[in-house]
């Protein structure tokens, strides 16, 4: 018997499970392995209690049942989650896996996703209507997490981050109450939703602004990594006074394996990975300067949005170990480029890499305090990721995630993209969020005061 059951008693569960349609799971059952791994390898957690809820009704329960209990408890969506803040040790863990529909309304562009969906699942509804959402740039990745958190990837500076793009959402809150969020309705909490992460409630479905995209000029650029500082150079100039439509992150990486030819197996590079969301017909006039510098390859040319979206999904399977770090930066100074080349350059294990996601276009222009994702003055979001299938190599990777960091840090905006970092801490957090902090936590204390939902980059509740 866990100590969950002890605490609470086989009675009261069982009450409990007259209650919902979904299933629970308990570290007896058979599937109880495979219902708690998570996307990141290297978290190995044992939760107490698993719901896998099929609908909101099973959500409302297991929010009632959690919090009448003093259960500690984590909501799952993709299980993509850096610091796998989506399940716990002992606790309650509330899988919204179930929960998936998709609804395209072709009258005004809008889609509902429910809270339980994967990214490429919406593409692949969304793409035969020549519609797209902004997201991110692997597409298992969970909407619930990367949209809560703020939503950074391949349409940023075209169509703006995620979160600038939610027009409702449906959630469940702490007392186990129902509510529909917009900017009509609960107001404030529809906007610290917009990047506050999962700390106000469980979503249970989003409704998103689509735009009309259906094909991209896309694809990789790829330099030697000893030209790293020539190509960060450029690309910083480039970038940021380019057309919205053209967005690209720069990374340093080595190349493992297929799909890429054999002579740029195992070796390092500096790269950048390409999507213009514009006239593809457009697209060789666009890139016309990007073959200029002379890529020792490139692969980039018209295909649909939702190829552009699983070009990593096969290099980046679930179940690989993974350590996160992560930084806003405005620049790309001289002495920092020279730091991304010696580390690119020292990159331990084939998946290992950093990235730099450029913020300006639309998602520049949106204000600071209008959402509580607080750098939009920033140029990058900045990513060091150690990663690899083998856990023996957990220290290795860890070791080089934290030193490209703090070698990086003194040249960074002192805050990071949430849903980029692992637990690091509450001062972290703040710094993160700037001045929306403070009102993040009144928004906490009037709808979580109890901050039951503190399994996740957490906001305290103020007093």
């Amino acid at each position: 018997m866990t100590t969950l059951v002890k605490r609470i008693g086989m009675e009261t569960l069982e009450e409990f499970a007259t209650q919902i349609r979904g299933n629970l799971i308990y570290p007896e059952s058979e599937n109880y392995d495979e219902a708690r791994k998570v996307y990141n390898g290297m978290i190995d957690k044992r939760p107490g209690l698993i719901v896998k809820c099929v609908d909101v009704a099973d959500v409302i329960a297991s929010v009632n049942f959690g919090r009448k209990n003093g259960l500690l408890v984590a909501v799952r969506g993709g299980g993509h989650n850096a610091g796998g803040l989506g399940i716990c040790d002992d606790g309650l863990v509330i899988d919204l896996s179930g929960i998936k529909f998709i609804r395209v309304n072709t009258a005004d562009n809008t889609v509902r996703v429910g809270g339980g969906n994967v990214w490429g699942e919406v593409d692949h509804a969304t793409h035969p209507f020549g519609l797209a959402i902004p997201a991110g740039i692997i597409s298992t990745t969970g909407v619930g997490g990367l949209t809560l958190g703020g939503g950074v990837g391949h349409l940023s500076r075209k169509c703006g981050l995620t979160i600038d793009n939610l027009l409702e959402a449906d959630m469940v809150l702490a007392d186990g109450s129902f509510v529909t969020v917009n900017k009509n309705h609960y107001s404030d909490l529809f906007w610290a939703i917009r990047g506050g992460g999962g700390n106000f409630g469980i979503v249970t479905s989003f409704k998103f602004q689509a735009h009309s995209i259906k094909n991209v000029y896309a694809g990789p650029t790829l330099w030697p990594v000893e030209q790293t500082e020539e190509i960060m150079e450029w690309y910083h100039n480039f970038i940021h006074s380019a057309p919205d439509e053209l967005n690209g992150f720069i990374a340093t990486l080595i190349i493992p394996g297929p799909p890429f030819p054999p002579q740029l197996h195992n070796k390092k590079f500096c790269a950048i990975v390409w999507c213009y969301s514009g006239d593809v017909t457009k697209g060789k006039e666009i890139f016309e300067p990007v073959m200029a510098m002379n890529p020792v390859f490139e692969h980039v040319g018209e295909m649909p949005y939702p190829s552009v979206q699983t070009l990593f999904d096969g290099l980046l399977p679930p179940g690989l170990q993974w350590y996160w770090r992560a930084d806003f930066f405005t620049d790309i100074p001289t002495d920092a480029a020279t730091l991304h080349k010696n580390f690119g350059s020292e990159i331990p294990t084939q998946l290992s890499q950093m990235h730099l996601y450029p913020i300006s276009g639309a998602a520049g222009r949106v204000g600071k305090s209008d959402t509580p994702w607080a750098y939009r003055d920033a140029k990058y979001a900045g990513v060091f990721v150690g990663i690899d299938p083998d856990a023996a190599n957990a220290e290795i990777i860890k070791k080089w995630a934290k030193d490209y960091w703090e070698a990086l840090h003194p040249y960074s905006s002192g805050g990071a993209y949430l849903n980029f970092i692992m637990d690091e801490g509450q001062e972290r957090i703040k710094a993160s969020y700037r001045d929306n902090y403070e009102r993040l936590a009144k928004t906490k204390q009037k709808y979580d005061p109890d901050n039951l939902f503190r399994v996740n980059q957490n906001i305290k509740p103020s007093n």
